[in-house]
């Protein structure tokens, strides 16, 4: 059994210089749909084709190619922490929280790749 228990979600980190533009790329050659832009945190989302994965833009004037981030959905993110950091898992830094939006915990695999856990928290959570 594991440790925590993950939803059926997953977002794909990629930075980018232009959220905008990338949105656009996206749509328009893959067939993605745009699902939101939040300017104040830097970040937009796009839905991909497979259920329960979106595509996150991460704006930074100097993107790291190749530096894919897996961003998997959790129901209580301080819960997952908690357990996580139990078992001895790596954090990067505290918990980050967009009032209304999202909170995120970046940690690392045995390997020092980069995972997050994110938790919704639009809808109330």
């Amino acid at each position: 059994m594991s440790v925590i228990s993950l939803e059926n979600t997953i977002t794909i980190a990629l930075s980018v210089r232009d959220r905008h533009a990338s949105a656009k790329w996206y749509s328009e050659k893959l067939g993605f749909d745009l699902l939101y832009h939040a300017d104040e945190a830097g970040w937009s989302e796009l839905e991909t084709r497979t259920s329960g994965v979106t595509l996150g833009l991460g704006e930074q004037a100097e993107p790291s190619p190749g530096n894919m981030v897996p961003v998997f959905g959790i129901a209580d993110i301080h819960d997952a922490r908690r357990k996580l950091e139990a078992e001895g898992v790596r954090f990067d830094g505290e918990t980050d929280t967009i009032e209304g939006m999202v909170s995120t915990a970046t940690f690392y695999d045995p390997d020092g790749n980069a995972l997050m856990l994110a938790q919704d928290l639009t809808q109330g959570g």
